[in-house]
Order: C-alpha cells, then sequence, then structure tokens
C-alpha cells in the first residue's frame, strides 16, 4: 500500500475497506482513520477532517474510527 511506503495516514469513508486494512498487515508508522459522518457539503466534510487531524491523535500506528463527537483508537 502507497500509504505504507510514504509513511502517511490514509483516510476513508468506506467500511468496507477500513475493515479490510485493519486486518491485513500494516506497518506502524501507516494510520488509517475511517470517517463515519454524516455527508454533507463539500466545506463542511473538509473543515470536519481537517479539525480532526489536527486535534493531535496520535494517528501513526493506529486505526481510527471518527463519528461526531467520538474518537477511537486502535492499535494496528
Amino acid at each position: 500500500m502507497l500509504a505504507e511506503r510514504e509513511g502517511r495516514i490514509l483516510l476513508t469513508f468506506d467500511k468496507d475497506f477500513g475493515e479490510l486494512a485493519f486486518n491485513s498487515i500494516t506497518k506502524p508508522s501507516c494510520g488509517i482513520i475511517l470517517f463515519r459522518i454524516p455527508l454533507r457539503s463539500a466545506d463542511y466534510i473538509a473543515s470536519f477532517i481537517a479539525g480532526i487531524i489536527e486535534s493531535g491523535c496520535d494517528w501513526p500506528g493506529n486505526f481510527a474510527v471518527v463519528e461526531p463527537g467520538r474518537i477511537r483508537l486502535r492499535k494496528l
């Protein structure tokens, strides 16, 4: 996965992809964030995602599920 090779954080809205990625072998430097939020305007989504990423959570090495008002982290 490109995100693994480049040590990036992968963002997804796809629950099936999130499950597949979590169950695959991933490097601890990679992180996955699954967003389970209402799909509204592009401006709303961009603002919401930017706020979450800037929140200071420890994304690398974790699988995160983000819902309105809640972030759950689980080690990869």
